[in-house]
């Protein structure tokens, strides 16, 4: 194939496909960035410092916290529709809305289920209620990310 042999409308159509990988792109690691900030605030600390700490309750509850972030940032990309700026706002809108429900839902259940998230992120031993705050952030981010669809 010849560079003749490409069409007029290509080389627009692959910039315009770019143009849209990237602002997605940004919006998602906003999102990402808006999603963790949430689950720093209603947490008990200072989450990015108990991380870089390397306390294991810290680091399972955030990584749960970024992966079902992450199914909900996707979906609101993924079932974003109609013009770019279109997509882009309700990409925006959904995430930003799945990302409250999704912190809300979490903290909902660690005050049911009387955890002290708190006290949890600070041990130095890996404790089971750090399992089931993880397992509730990937529960709820699937919820939610499902309900987006």
């Amino acid at each position: 194939m010849t560079l003749a042999a490409i069409g007029p409308g290509f080389f627009p159509l692959i910039g315009r496909g770019i143009g849209s990988i990237l602002l997605y792109a940004v919006l998602g690691v906003l999102l990402m960035l808006v999603g963790f900030w949430a689950i720093d605030i209603t947490t008990p600390g200072k989450l990015n410092r108990m991380v870089r700490e390397g306390l294991p309750n810290s680091v399972l509850v955030t990584s749960a916290g970024m992966v079902s972030m992450a199914f909900i940032v996707v979906t609101a990309i993924w079932t974003s529709s109609g013009s770019l700026v279109e997509g882009l706002l309700s990409a925006l809108i959904f995430g930003l809305v799945g990302i409250a429900a999704q912190v809300g839902g979490v903290r909902l259940l660690e005050w049911v289920t009387g955890i002290r998230i708190g006290a949890v992120l600070r041990s130095e031993v890996l404790e089971p209620e750090a399992w089931v705050v993880a397992a509730a952030h990937v529960a709820l981010g699937l919820v939610v990310a499902v309900a987006i669809i």
